[in-house]
């Protein structure tokens, strides 16, 4: 017996299997979205909903045991006969295992609904939300997101895939949006994809001659009063911190104050005034902190003390992301033009845009750049200082 061949012939297979539960997930979502936009479908997926509490408690056992048949009995056949067919004309045994993976939801969606289980599944247990969203499976949190917040997203199943084709891996749609540094280039162009998103925007600026589109809410602050704001951002459900100063090439000792007290000091009082907002179960996964780093944390942009700053903030944020209580996001930015940067590059409309698609898409790390270097030392970096700071940190309490 050829031994080689016996163990590239079980490979192939285990990776026919593995292929064949991802098929069968893609089944299970594009059968949801349909419940969603084909009218056929959209009474029985539209039980589903009616049948939980923002708790996720069942609303009663009649109406959880008739969403099951109505709706998860006939997405489950869906998966079985879609991964049956499959792997009946493939004629390769791996491909079954995504029958049997699908097997494993038609059987408990059938008991659930005759009353013989009670016990929901994981993405669907009652209580509290103790996590927040996870990026690349599905976990309680992510769909909480799907029933109350926003129907019309977060339609994935287990794996977020296909979320993250269609941008629907977050929803801005009546979002209450807080932007700082609202007044620059780079907000006023951000200000303006928000709005397009459906988001409800509140352009935090220090410039009090700034002008905005209408229905733009207008709050002004200025350095070293930012629990003045402490307030207005208990209501609001993302904070973007995208103020900054550029010194250029000053070293002197008010240059390099300034710089860490605007770039650095600044944003972190904002950011844990704002985690400090996310003290209900809903926020965890409604509630966002996105914080403009720059491409500066990795590639030189011939300012020091720009690079300096930004880099510090980088670094702690990181830090903090360790035990954040809601999602933090990075915005690694390349050169565009704007006050602070005449000599950039990029378009600052198409930056905004570039942003907020990436951010549909859940990235945690929003890199737009024109270096290619970017893409790669960027990830590289974060993922071993984040390590570093795990290993050679402690939480809270811990």
């Amino acid at each position: 017996m050829d031994f080689n061949l016996l163990q590239n012939q079980i490979f192939i297979q285990l990776l026919l299997g593995f292929v064949s539960v991802i098929f069968a997930e893609l089944v299970r979502d594009v059968y949801h979205i349909a419940g969603h936009y084909w009218k056929p479908l959209q009474s029985s997926h539209t039980l589903h909903h009616k049948a939980y509490r923002r708790d996720l408690t069942i609303v009663s056992l009649e109406a959880y045991q008739k969403a099951q048949w109505n709706n998860d009995v006939p997405e489950s056949l869906m998966m079985v006969g879609a991964t049956a067919v499959v792997a009946g004309l493939s004629q390769n045994y791996g491909m079954w295992l995504g029958c049997l993976y699908s097997m494993g939801f038609l059987i408990p969606a059938i008991a659930r609904s005759q009353g013989l289980l009670l016990q929901t599944d994981l993405t669907h247990k009652p209580g509290d939300l103790v996590e927040i969203p996870s990026q690349w499976t599905v976990n309680r949190t992510y769909h909480w997101r799907h029933h109350f917040d926003q129907g019309n997203a977060y339609f994935c199943g287990h794996f977020t895939l296909v979320d993250k084709l269609l941008g629907t891996s977050l929803s801005l749609k009546g979002k209450v949006v807080a932007i700082t540094g609202a007044s620059g280039t780079f907000g006023q162009a951000l200000i303006e994809e928000l709005c397009l998103q459906g988001a409800k925007v509140v352009a935090l600026t220090s410039n009090n001659d700034a002008e905005f589109q209408p229905g733009i809410e207008i709050l002004h602050w200025h350095l070293g009063a930012e629990t003045e704001l402490t307030t207005r951002l208990k209501n609001v459900d993302i904070l973007i911190i995208n103020h900054g100063v550029n010194v250029y090439v000053d070293r002197s000792p008010e240059s390099i104050q300034k710089s860490y007290e605007v770039n650095t000091f600044s944003a972190l009082k904002l950011a844990e005034l704002f985690l400090e907002t996310v003290t209900q179960s809903s926020h965890k996964a409604i509630k966002e902190l996105w914080i403009n780093t720059s491409e500066a944390e990795v590639s030189p942009a011939f300012s020091p003390l720009y690079e300096l700053s930004k880099r510090t903030l980088g670094d702690l944020i990181t830090l903090r992301r360790l035990d954040a209580p809601c999602v933090i996001r990075k915005l690694i930015l390349g050169p565009f033009k704007s006050q602070l940067n005449p000599y950039g590059v990029m378009d600052a409309r198409w930056l905004s845009w570039a942003v907020v698609a990436l951010a549909k898409r859940d990235f945690r790390d929003i890199i737009v750049s024109i270096n290619p270097i970017t893409y790669i030392a960027f990830p590289i970096k974060e993922f071993f200082q984040s390590l570093y700071f795990r290993l050679c940190t402690s939480g809270k309490g811990t």
